[in-house]
């Protein structure tokens, strides 16, 4: 538009047109991506089997790029643009938000050695926290609630930090990391509070289909994926002790 309103109609074309080969690349990239997490997710039985089959001469997962090109063809051609791009929002702000839950947890709590309870109730006073300063921010915009809430998120981080101690060499002993964020637990506090802060700028439509796509995700997983999975199990452990009665019974018939 900036060149258009000048009368540059032709930097504007060379413009749309490198915009439009940026969209497929980046398009084409997720794909090459989302088709192997398919693979592999369908290796472990969560999603059909089918999904993980490798194409014998290419090594490609085909079942997997040609199931995904058709959603993603799909959800492309039926569905409004704002409204695909408020889903990728409220989708990746979820993923951010919960992967900083996860590295507090897993830096503080050591299984069976440190209660997870302390850092459960502080993951859990640090969202509410948060969420407050938003909605007041959303709607109020008072000061008195701003320097509140965000004066209490800072005194239950630092209170966190001071009384839930962080052993270092228990850590390396569970997990065998060497290198570590430092500053714990604030960067992952401060990615919890700005993510809660821009989910909260979305729409209430947004949260409404992101609910709906959870619950069928859920219930999937229930119905199918865990099922799926536990007879893999059992189907690799059966085969694994027909392997060794048949490896103990080799030996026997050649001594006979």
């Amino acid at each position: 538009m900036a060149f258009l309103n000048i009368g540059w109609s032709w930097a504007s074309n060379i413009v749309g047109a490198g915009a439009s080969l940026g969209i497929v690349a980046s398009l084409l990239v997720a794909m090459l991506g989302q088709a192997r997490y398919l693979c592999v997710i369908g290796r472990a039985r969560l999603v059909p089997s089918w999904l993980a089959k490798v194409h014998p001469s290419t090594g490609t997962p085909l079942n997997a790029t040609i199931f995904l090109g058709f959603c993603t063809a799909s959800i492309a051609l039926f569905t409004e643009l704002d409204i695909i791009i408020e889903l990728i929002s409220i989708g990746t702000l979820m993923v951010f938000y919960m992967v900083a839950n996860a590295l507090i947890y897993r830096r503080y709590v050591i299984t069976g050695r440190t209660p997870p309870l302390h850092t459960l109730l502080f993951l859990f006073l640090l969202s509410i926290t948060s969420l407050c300063f938003s909605i007041v921010w959303k709607f109020k915009q008072q000061w008195w609630g701003l320097v509140l809430f965000g004066g209490f998120m800072i005194t239950i981080i630092v209170f966190f930090q001071h009384m839930v101690p962080c052993d270092i060499n228990l850590v390396q002993q569970q997990y065998g990391h060497c290198w570590y964020v430092p500053f714990m637990p604030w960067p992952p506090s401060m990615s919890i509070f700005l993510n809660v802060f821009l989910m909260t700028t979305l729409k209430t439509l947004s949260f409404q289909r992101f609910a709906i796509w959870s619950c069928f995700i859920t219930m999937f997983y229930v119905l199918y994926g865990v099922h799926s999975t536990y007879q893999a199990e059992e189907i690799e452990n059966l085969d694994g002790v027909n392997q060794v009665v048949m490896n103990l019974s080799v030996p026997n018939l050649q001594t006979k």
